[in-house]
């Protein structure tokens, strides 16, 4: 597997904190840089992303529109969704959104 740096900051590469919220938010605004940790055979690379605002699901199927900036590592095969537009949170938040709200947040609704 080859790997390309998509880290919209080059010269930030290696001067985020190691700890990082992990996984969640459902959406992503930037790739910050790639990490590799214990066993990259395995499936280990991670990303570091930063979530301008994100979806927070406090109770399963409770959904709400956090307006925050926060740091997240996330896996690689996270990164297949598309960017956060102005209109994805509210497209998935809204009463009138499919049944599968992923569908939105995977580009496909």
């Amino acid at each position: 597997m080859r790997w390309r740096c998509l880290a919209r900051w080059p010269d930030r590469v290696d001067t985020y904190p190691a700890t990082a919220k992990a996984g969640g938010g459902y959406v992503w605004d930037e790739v910050l840089e790639y990490r590799v940790w214990c066993h990259p055979e395995r499936g280990a690379p991670l990303a570091l992303i930063l979530q301008r605002e994100y979806i927070d699901e406090p109770t399963p199927g409770e959904y709400r529109h956090v307006r925050e900036e926060r740091i997240a590592e996330w896996p690689v095969d996270f990164l297949s969704r598309p960017r956060r537009t102005e209109r994805t949170i509210p497209d998935f938040l809204a009463p009138d959104a499919p049944p599968n709200r992923l569908a939105i947040l995977r580009g496909q609704a």
